[in-house]
């Protein structure tokens, strides 16, 4: 047994479990009966109306047990899956409104919409029924493209969102910023495209509901990253039974990324076809399935100007962004590319003035919200491409142009032309620190040799903050075990991260107990608090939780303690799982007084955060492209972090090395594709989306200098995001630093794949040759 405290690099306890096959995910749920499976049938049209669906054939198949459309939807008076964001234009009016009834009524939006259900005894008996189901299309004029949809005439989504555009919205000083453009010494301009990425978590989405007759109750199992956000949505806005008719429930979950926080319409679909056959109804999709209707990420196209006064510094910002939401608003899309990403586009730097529009566009696609950083990648990649960019174009090297425009330690707190106030942080030194670390100084040499080899060399550099950890409360319940253990229940839905160390590691650190002794409970909306995972909210709010509770445990603890002892409870003190008589060797244990006074020590702390936390760092990338192949070769990926205090320091660096691999598969390889003339998903297999593969992620050289994190009490700041942020900007920086001076190509697309490289090298050969 071991006590562990705050910046213990402890290896994750759930792993010998998950390793040996003792993981329990939605579909390993151990079911009291036999499930039914449910299949649902899809559009294969990216945009058409439904002129008539006959079900006929496919009721008399066999095993068929239900089959729903549209019309039952409509019939049973059931609610629209929701948009929860409300979002003001720039004239002051409401976002728009774009219903979306669980299966589709009248008019299918995108490849994949869902148009009915089958409930059979076996999946192939209900994909066979599927089959049968006549549905005539009549199919309508569509569009994909993010820009191109919101141009005038372009075809509309939704009849009454003019222009495809359902928001218009605006943040920062419109006025300020023109002005400062007015007297700009120079300005730079850039457009950049952040393509459109599908989750693709290793665990499928999936839900299981099981119905108790007895008690009229539904529980749902289901992948999420926490079951209060799916419990109202399902039983109260879509199928309208009350939340006490429905338990949640989520086992071990094969990550989220943002994907598995939002109810998607197959969710209600279960609860509602278990409802109606009053058995166990299962549906666990296939990976192409997942293609068609996981809410995707990112997507946005952006023009990017700045104004800058003799000296390079940044006096005026412009940003100007089409985000593309698919053919309907998900739950929290319509924050992700305004309040949630927008304020991070000050970056780390002085700009006094900036006026940031977003308008959010409708296409005939899979929706998008949040993806791993929801809105800070994005953020993060503009600027820091961006910057990269002025540098080029001022002449200055891309360390020089940051140094004059970093926020300086001494101006903290400081807040930003956006409105955020950053409260911490040493945003040179950082960056200094990450470019000693990789050899920056030392590139000329290595540059060289590649060149004698016939490669052309670069490096790139990435300097991000990160806007996290804030948002609604999280509880921690602690209760004591006749067994001698103590179990702590959090509303946070550990999704890969390593949630049960980490709270566990925060428990034993604030009780002083052995780790053994304590327990997580976690996915159960019957017993946990309220909570969620996303927004690297854990340790800062659910983490800070915890430690208080532990705080109350002490303090109700000392005067029952003190009754035991026979003294008064102010010559108690406590230390290392027992309250002692100051002054003697009189104790006894945590557990002695628990199990003395049951229930007394049991209690919860809500810790509510005051402020966001901004964690930021410096990534440097260092490559080698084949100027004939077009291949690119990550030979050296550093990373310099301030994440105010490490909990877990091993944890931090699996989380930052996960991230970098995500962020690198956005620069390199992954890309949504739907073909412009007919409207299909192009990239829907592994075939033919290329997530990242072991050659093209690199190691990472991960190092901290950390500035205590003022805005919570464990002085930390979020981390589970990070590597996917600070990771695109960085690799692209230094391809095109390594292209530029044998191109003069300043700017180049993700995901740099060798074909599309290939094609820009070839295409100035070609010019030059001209």
């Amino acid at each position: 047994m071991a006590k562990f405290g705050i910046g213990d690099s402890l290896r994750r306890i759930e792993d010998p479990r998950l390793l040996t096959g003792g993981g329990r995910y939605t579909d390993d749920t151990k079911l009291s009966t036999p499930a039914a499976r449910l299949y649902v049938l899809r559009s294969p049209h990216a945009h058409a109306d439904i002129k008539r669906i006959d079900t006929t054939a496919a009721k008399k198949a066999p095993g068929v047990l239900l089959i729903q459309t549209g019309a039952d939807v409509k019939k049973a008076g059931f609610g629209d899956v929701p948009c929860l964001v409300p979002l003001e234009n720039r004239d002051g009016t409401p976002r728009g409104e774009t219903p979306r009834p669980m299966l589709a009524l009248d008019r299918v939006r995108h490849v994949g919409d869902a148009v009915a259900f089958v409930v059979a005894e076996t999946l192939e008996q209900a994909k066979d029924a599927a089959e049968l189901i006549e549905v005539d299309y009549a199919a309508r004029p569509h569009v994909v493209g993010t820009f191109e949809a919101a141009q005038p005439g372009a075809p509309l989504v939704h009849d009454h969102i003019k222009d495809n555009i359902v928001f218009d919205w605006q943040m920062g000083d419109r006025a300020a910023t023109e002005a400062a453009f007015a007297k700009a010494h120079k300005v730079v301009t850039l457009k950049l495209v952040n393509q459109r990425l599908v989750v693709n978590s290793m665990e499928p989405r999936g839900a299981i509901c099981e119905y108790d007759a007895k008690d009229d109750r539904s529980t749902l199992w289901l992948s999420s990253q926490g079951v209060h956000m799916i419990r109202p949505v399902v039983a109260d806005m879509i199928l309208k039974i009350g939340s006490p008719k429905l338990r949640v429930r989520t086992g071990d979950v094969g990550g989220g990324f943002g994907m598995k926080i939002f109810v998607h319409p197959e969710y209600p679909m279960v609860v509602w076809a278990s409802r109606t056959l009053k058995k166990t109804v299962k549906w666990i999709p296939d990976r192409q399935e997942a293609f068609q209707s996981d809410v995707q990420g990112r997507d946005h196209v952006s023009i990017a100007e700045m104004a800058l006064d003799k000296d390079c510094r940044f006096i005026g910002e412009r940003i100007t962004t089409y985000a593309a939401l698919g053919a309907y608003l998900s739950h929290f899309s319509a924050f992700i590319p305004t309040l949630a990403g927008s304020s991070m586009l000050n970056g780390l730097y002085t700009t006094p003035a900036i006026y940031v529009n977003v308008k959010g566009v409708m296409t005939n696609t899979v929706p998008t919200d949040a993806y791993r950083g929801a809105g800070r990648p994005e953020a993060s990649y503009l600027m820091e491409r961006f910057v990269d960019h002025i540098a080029r174009e001022t002449g200055k090297t891309p360390d020089e142009i940051r140094a004059i425009n970093f926020i300086k330690p001494a101006q903290f707190p400081y807040k930003t032309a956006l409105g955020d106030t950053y409260d911490s942080g040493d945003f040179e030194t950082v960056m200094r620190k990450g470019m000693e670390k990789a050899d920056w100084k030392g590139f000329a040499s290595r540059r060289a040799q590649s060149a004698a080899k016939g490669k052309w060399r670069g490096i790139g550099m990435a300097t991000y903050v990160e806007k996290c950890s804030g948002g609604s409360p999280e509880t921690a319940k602690a209760v004591f075990n006749d067994d001698g253990t103590v179990t702590i229940f959090t509303g946070n839905q550990t999704n890969g991260q390593g949630h049960e160390t980490a709270i566990s590691q925060i428990a034993s650190a604030g009780l002083g107990i052995d780790i053994e002794r304590i327990r997580i409970v976690q996915g159960d909306s019957d017993v946990v608090p309220e909570g969620m995972t996303g927004g690297s909210r854990t340790i800062a709010v659910n983490g800070a939780a915890t430690m208080g509770v532990a705080e109350k445990i002490i303090a109700k603890g000392k005067p029952l303690a003190a009754n035991m002892l026979e003294a008064s409870a102010a010559d108690i003190d406590y230390k290392d799982g027992a309250f002692k008589i100051v002054g003697t060797d009189r104790s006894v244990s945590l557990f002695d007084v628990a199990k003395a006074n049951k229930g007394a020590l049991d209690d919860s702390f809500t810790r509510t955060p005051e402020a966001d936390t901004y964690p930021n760092g410096c990534h440097v990338c260092e490559l080698e492209v084949d100027p004939d192949l077009g291949t690119v070769e990550i030979v050296n990926y550093t990373v310099m972090d301030d994440f105010g205090r490490a909990l877990n320091p091993l944890l931090l660096q699996g989380q930052i090395h996960g991230g970098v691999g995500q962020g690198v598969g956005q620069a390199l390889s992954e890309k949504t594709v739907y073909d412009a003339e007919s409207g299909q998903l192009m990239s829907g297999s592994f075939m033919d989306y290329a997530l990242p593969r072991a050659d093209i992620v690199p190691s990472v050289h991960f190092d901290m200098h950390n500035s205590l994190c003022k805005t919570n009490p464990l002085g930390v700041k979020g981390a589970g995001e990070a590597g996917a942020i600070g990771a695109p900007p960085s690799v692209v920086n230094a391809i095109v630093n390594a292209i530029h001076e044998h191109t003069s190509v300043k700017h180049v697309d993700m995901p740099v794949t060798a074909a599309s490289l290939w094609k820009v090298i070839e295409a100035h050969r070609a010019k030059k040759a001209a």
